[in-house]
C-alpha cells in the first residue's frame, strides 16, 4: 500500500516548538476525483506516557491507498511532560489545524472520523463526547475559532471511566499511584474521584455526540471489555449511533480481516455518503 501513497511527517499543528505537537499527513498518489478527501484522523496507545505517531502509518495506509481518504496521524504530549487535559487540547489543536487547512484539494475537512486505540481509543471518544467546552478546546494554535467536533469516532479497546477499571480482571492495578490513568490524571484516580470523572468521555455522553463504532476483546487484561459495554450503553440510551462489536476471545489488540471489512463499510457511511451502508454488531470470533 505504501507504494501508492506520499507521506509528509513532523507537520507542526500548534504552532509551537514542541516535537510531539506535530502530525504526520498521508495522501494517496492516485485519486478517484478531485472533490476534497474525508480525513482519518489516528491517534496512538501507550498507556498516555509512551507510543508514537508514527504507528499510525500501517492503520491508515490500506484506507489511503484506495484513493478514497487522507489521513493524519496525531502527535501529542505524553503524562510524563504534561497531565491531562493537556492530551485533549493537543488532540484538538490538531483537528482545527486540519480544518483550516480545507481549502487544500486533498482534505474534505468537513467529514473527519476519529480513531484510535487503548490510551488512543479513550482520546478519540474524548473528541466525540467532549465538545463546546473552553476548558477542553484549550488555546492551542492559531484557529481557536474553529471547531474540533469529528464526524464519527472509532474506538480500539480504549478505557471509558477510570473510576471502576479495577472491578474486572485486569493484569494492572489501575488505583496504584504509578497507573497509567494516574499518572494522567496527577494523583491517584480513587483519591482524586473529580479530577478523574473529567478526563472520562462515560461523563460527557449528550445526544448531540458524535456516532461510534468501538471494537474491543473479551479477553483483554490492560482494558476491561466491560469499559466498552457502559460507554456503548451511555451511547444508545442518548440516542447516540454506537456499534459495539465483541471480537471473542480476543486480548488487547488484534487482527482480523472481517473487522476491516466491517471499518470500510462505517468509513463508507460516514465519510463517503453511503447512507445505506450497515456496520454489523455480530461478534467476531478471533
Amino acid at each position: 500500500a505504501f507504494d501508492r501513497i506520499e507521506v509528509q511527517r513532523d507537520i507542526p499543528y500548534a504552532n509551537t516548538e514542541n516535537a510531539r505537537q506535530r502530525l504526520d499527513l498521508f495522501l494517496p498518489k492516485d485519486r478517484t476525483d478531485d472533490a476534497p478527501l474525508p480525513v482519518v484522523a489516528f491517534i496512538h496507545g501507550g498507556g498516555w506516557r509512551n507510543g508514537d505517531k508514527r504507528t499510525g502509518s500501517a492503520r491508515v495506509a490500506p484506507l489511503v491507498s484506495s484513493g478514497k481518504f487522507a489521513a493524519v496521524s496525531i502527535g501529542y504530549r505524553l503524562s510524563g511532560e504534561a497531565r491531562w487535559p493537556a492530551q485533549i487540547h493537543d488532540c484538538k489543536a490538531a483537528l482545527r489545524f486540519i480544518k483550516y487547512n480545507a481549502e487544500k484539494p486533498y482534505r474534505g475537512a468537513d467529514r473527519i472520523a476519529a480513531s484510535g486505540a487503548s490510551a488512543g481509543g479513550h482520546l478519540v471518544s474524548c473528541l466525540g463526547t467532549m465538545n463546546d467546552d473552553e476548558i477542553l478546546e484549550g488555546d492551542l494554535g492559531k484557529h481557536t475559532d474553529l471547531s474540533s467536533r469529528v464526524t464519527c469516532v472509532v474506538n480500539f479497546f480504549g478505557p471509558s471511566n477510570f473510576l471502576t477499571m479495577n472491578d474486572y480482571e485486569s493484569r494492572i492495578n489501575h488505583d496504584s499511584p504509578t497507573s497509567p490513568e494516574s499518572l494522567l490524571i496527577g494523583g491517584p484516580i480513587q483519591e482524586n474521584k473529580s479530577e478523574t470523572r473529567a478526563a472520562c468521555p462515560l461523563f460527557y455522553v449528550t445526544k448531540d455526540d458524535a456516532p461510534h463504532l468501538i471494537v474491543h476483546g473479551t479477553n483483554d487484561q490492560l482494558v476491561p471489555y466491560q469499559q466498552s459495554v457502559v460507554l456503548d450503553k451511555a451511547l444508545h440510551d442518548a440516542g447516540v449511533s454506537s456499534t459495539l462489536i465483541k471480537m471473542d476471545g480476543a486480548g488487547h489488540g488484534f487482527r482480523s480481516e472481517a473487522l476491516n471489512e466491517r471499518l470500510r463499510t462505517y468509513f463508507a457511511r460516514y465519510l463517503l455518503g453511503a447512507d445505506d451502508a450497515e456496520t454489523s454488531a455480530a461478534p467476531i470470533k478471533v
